[in-house]
């Protein structure tokens, strides 16, 4: 548990009030959060599911490298967006933020909740889009940063990175080979 200061505290309070406004389409509160995940490749073919026996698979892979996963979550409207990235960095994250603000395109402001990471600031989008886009990309979030070590306010998104919110646990993505799969 973090220290808890007077940045903590402020931090703690606007995302929770940010979590506590009513919904309205016009100002969607959005949660962004990203995890690193290995990209893995069978060995053996898969058995398919048979009457009377379900389908199985090996637990043995080759291990393919690594990605990232961006999941923005928009928890009063049952929205949830799901980002297979090569890696996690500026750029990956100027691009989610970019789909983001296209999703919702007829909002007044995207409330945009998310950790303080490095690369969650406006000069992602501004390095990759220029200052004017990127800028206006920017300023379509209003940005409510969580507190340091405050990840359990973060809930909303984690959970969504389980098995059952992330379509059984796999996503077919960035992989050397074709039959790759992204294991969360």
């Amino acid at each position: 548990m973090a220290e808890l200061n007077e940045d903590y505290i402020a931090k703690m309070e606007d995302v929770l009030e940010t979590y506590e406004q009513p919904y309205d389409p016009k100002q969607p509160v959005v949660c962004l959060d990203e995890k690193p995940v290995t990209l893995h490749a069978d060995v053996r073919p898969a058995s398919p599911a048979e009457p009377g026996r379900a389908a199985r698979r090996d637990s043995e892979y080759e291990r393919c490298g690594t990605a990232n996963v961006f999941c923005a979550v928009e928890p009063k409207a049952g929205r949830h967006f799901t980002f297979p990235t090569p890696d996690r960095s500026a750029f990956e994250f100027a691009q989610v933020a970019f789909h983001l603000a296209l999703q919702y395109a007829e909002a007044e402001a995207i409330h945009l909740v998310m950790d303080n990471l490095n690369i969650h600031r406006r000069k992602s989008l501004t390095d990759l889009y220029g200052e004017e886009i990127g800028g206006e990309i920017w300023d379509r979030f209003t940005i409510h940063y969580t507190p340091t070590h405050g990840s359990p306010i973060k809930g909303n998104v984690k959970r969504h990175f389980s098995p059952p919110a992330c379509g059984g646990g796999c996503f077919r993505a960035f992989s050397p080979q074709p039959q790759a799969t992204l294991t969360l």
